[in-house]
């Protein structure tokens, strides 16, 4: 097993002494410290109190206590950085939760993949057009969408409107929940029109119309306000820690913690492309108090995710690990049962999430990707059933989704198929679940409830 190195032995760049995966090519390696600098001066974009307040709810979800919202873009994009689209994304995140609340009967932890999803791994370095080979797009905080050798070439000044961006998501976001925008007993300022019409909208509202008669009840009778809970949530953001130059400038050591934090998102994961014992990311990970997650799927065997836990929780905290499991439907039951028994050996907690949205994308016969509504929801069905089977006990979802009226993944209460991608196929990256699609799947995980509870160590 991978020697575990002592945690005096890290810093935030020890990372640069290892093998780095997904690294993009800058041609001026000054005017990457210097941005790297400049980052290091500003102010953090979360705080470690916020950071710590997730790791105790995370703590809580690994022992059956609460559920994991995680969601927002395949990738964001700089340009989207609007009220309008902060706002309805936030919307689609809180009415999924109250969906969750209602039918698991447990707090709702709510995650954004906001304020900082701008880097994404490649599986190729370059691609080609007509005969023309230029640097592969990798997120707006890499280079630019454009294909052409201006655009493409990786600008490290990106880094610098990526921080801008992400704070001035993640603001809008703290104002609108202070500001009473996710106050239960108004849930009317999260519709979108243009899903009015829609039975999924119809069976939400059913669900809104039932929570809120329990609270005017309890008002009623208790004659106090229900404002504990109801008013306002907690809400955090997460994003792939991708591209390390950006997540080493944001990492500061606080003496009242006495560790080192990220504070540039409350909640970053690894992906399968990074996930490399001796790479730099793992080593990066290891060193920041932040919960983490790890993506995992069917090329993970149990030696290599031991590994991982032995590396990054080595003593077993509480709310540290997520595991992320990206199987598709057709692997999940069969490769999902030796990475609950590689846990269950290590004696170590985790969270247990499922992604179904990675495993499950396909492309039509013209190229273009999308995924299937019935295999992602298959997929999460799939996995409540094999943690069921096996005492343990699935504590969240991770989905790639918007607030935008997009047709992207096919299927859907509203049948949608491969000829209606091309009427609003928006997605730079991957595709995403429109906001009825969204919907649909929290109402059907909803319905998973009457599982039995479990310790998420599975001991």
């Amino acid at each position: 097993m991978t020697r575990k190195p002592a945690q005096s032995d890290w810093h935030p760049a020890t990372w640069q002494a290892q093998t780095v995966s997904q690294h993009p090519l800058y041609p001026d390696a000054a005017a990457v410290e210097s941005v790297v600098a400049s980052l290091s001066r500003l102010p953090p974009i979360v705080t470690s109190g916020e950071i710590l307040t997730l790791k105790r709810q995370l703590a809580e979800a690994q022992r059956g206590e609460r559920f994991l919202l995680q969601g927002g873009d395949c990738a964001e994009n700089f340009d989207n950085c609007t009220s309008d689209a902060i706002a309805n994304k936030l919307k689609i995140l809180l009415q999924m939760s109250v969906v969750l609340l209602y039918g698991l009967k447990k707090p709702i932890i709510r995650v954004g993949r906001l304020a900082g999803q701008y880097a994404k791994p490649r599986s190729a370095d370059s691609e080609t057009r007509d005969g023309v080979t230029l640097p592969s797009y990798r997120g707006d905080l890499i280079n630019r969408h454009p294909f052409t050798m201006a655009d493409r070439v990786p600008d490290p000044s990106l880094m610098l409107r990526g921080y801008e961006r992400a704070a001035l998501t993640l603001n809008f976001v703290r104002a609108l929940v202070d500001g009473g925008f996710a106050d239960l007993h108004h849930p009317e300022n999260w519709d979108l029109a243009f899903v009015h019409h829609s039975p999924v909208a119809e069976h939400y509202h059913q669900i809104v119309h039932a929570i809120s008669e329990s609270l005017d009840f309890f008002e009623l009778v208790s004659g106090q306000t229900a404002t504990s809970g109801t008013e306002r949530v907690d809400f955090y953001a997460s994003h792939e820690g991708l591209h390390l130059p950006y997540e080493q400038a944001q990492t500061r050591f606080l003496e009242k913690r006495r560790g080192w934090f990220n504070l540039s998102t409350h909640f970053p994961w690894i992906g399968m492309r990074t996930a490399d014992v001796s790479g730099a990311h793992v080593e990066y990970y290891r060193g920041i108090q932040n919960p983490i997650a790890i993506k995992i799927g069917p090329a993970m065997s149990a030696e290599w995710l031991q590994e991982l836990i032995a590396i990054l929780n080595p003593q077993g905290e509480p709310g540290r690990l997520t595991l992320i499991c990206r199987f598709g439907a057709k692997k999940v039951e069969q490769g999902l049962p030796a990475m609950i028994q590689a846990v269950r050996a290590t004696g170590s907690p985790v969270l247990w999430s499922c992604d179904p949205m990675h495993g499950n994308t396909e492309s039509t016969a013209t190229g273009v990707k999308t995924r299937r509504f019935d295999n992602i929801l298959a997929e999460v069905q799939s996995s409540f059933r094999v943690h069921r089977d096996m005492g343990s006990y699935l504590g969240g979802v991770h989905v790639e989704l918007t607030g935008e009226d997009v047709t992207e993944c096919t299927g859907g209460a509203r049948g949608l198929t491969e000829t209606d991608l091309a009427r609003a196929y928006k997605s730079t990256v991957d595709p995403r679940l429109n906001y009825e699609q969204a919907l649909e799947l929290a109402l059907s995980i909803a319905h998973a409830r009457g599982q039995p509870v479990g310790s998420q160590s599975t001991r």
